[in-house]
């Protein structure tokens, strides 16, 4: 049986994603074959299809580094065909071949069985993205951050990540500050539950070692000077999780708002993510996305516009989240 996939090769011009032709012997090794019906676009998805140095770490690849499917074959006691499954991270579309393709063979323990509740696609809206978003509000929840305390921040809130912490923030009962770029998204996250907007020009400049106090929680994607000024202006006590480097990969801060204010800063690492911390994520989502607001930031795309999506995704015009229909 063959099917189609996005891969990327390797050549002396550099790196060049296309579409190929492949069968069952060009899957990677796995105890569990997957038909793949739907993934997404997310922004490490953007930097595989451009090309972007030192993403990916083996050649060729197929891109996607998420997936929602149906099992066909397995090894694995845990799944059985006709078990519908989706995957996130692992190194999909860095060291193993992802989701970008009518087919995928992984290893068992990199599954998770659909979470009652969701539809394949309706887990790909989420993707990669929304679940930092959950792993993120997880860490905020565990650090003793509650909605009584303060407002909490959103950065680059027209994204995926941003476009689902705001969504479950505002469930839990936060009063959500977006910091956005492109204002003419405002109506867009008040809908999904933001109570204010505020210009990222805010944030993104080099600003104090400590500023005014404004939240007493923050999700931030962006790093850099934004990050620097999220962490200047939290609350005595309050929590930042961090999960992403859109501005920048350094964080050009001070210990001031650490050892003046006992801020906490949380790393949110969603690629090699426990299991069990997986599975909460996932029970958060399943449990507390209103659907309604995740059908409203969501985009479902053909399978052959997923390179277009990708080039979007780095030059910041894409809202919300995008469904990519395999197969």
């Amino acid at each position: 049986m063959t099917f189609r996939a996005l891969r990327v090769d390797k050549t002396d011009q550099g790196h060049q994603a296309r579409f190929v032709d492949l069968d069952d012997a060009d899957l990677m090794a796995g105890d569990v074959t997957v038909r793949v019906t739907h993934s997404t676009v997310n922004y490490k998805d953007g930097l595989v299809m451009a090309g972007r140095p030192g993403i990916v770490q083996r050649f060729p690849m197929i891109a996607g580094v998420d997936f929602s499917g149906i099992v066909e074959t397995s090894s694995d006691p845990r799944f059985h065909p006709g078990d519908e499954v989706l995957v996130n991270g692992f190194g999909l579309s860095q060291t193993h071949y992802g989701g970008y393709a009518g087919r995928a063979r992984v290893p068992g323990d990199w599954l998770i069985k659909l979470p009652q509740g969701l539809t394949r696609a309706e887990a790909m809206a989420i993707g990669t993205a929304g679940y930092t978003a959950a792993l993120c509000v997880l860490a905020i929840n565990e650090q003793g951050a509650r909605p009584g305390n303060g407002p909490a921040l959103v950065t680059g809130a027209a994204g995926g990540v941003g476009s689902v912490a705001i969504a479950l923030l505002a469930a839990a009962g936060w009063r959500v500050v977006a910091s956005t770029g492109r204002q003419e998204e405002a109506e867009y996250l008040r809908g999904l539950g933001a109570a204010e907007i505020v210009d990222r020009a805010e944030l993104s400049a080099p600003g104090r070692p400590l500023a005014k106090e404004r939240w007493a929680a923050a999700v931030d994607s962006v790093g850099s000077h934004t990050l620097a000024n999220v962490l200047a202006a939290l609350m005595r006590g309050g929590v930042a999780a961090a999960c992403g480097l859109a501005q920048g990969m350094d964080l050009p801060a001070t210990v001031a708002p650490f050892i003046l204010r006992g801020v906490r800063l949380i790393g949110v690492d969603s690629v090699l993510c426990p299991m069990d911390r997986r599975l909460a994520a996932w029970g958060l989502l399943a449990r507390d996305l209103d659907r309604r607001k995740l059908a409203e930031m969501t985009v479902t795309l053909p399978f052959d516009r997923v390179m277009e999506a990708g080039a979007d995704i780095l030059s910041g015009k894409v809202r919300g989240r995008i469904v990519v229909e395999i197969s």
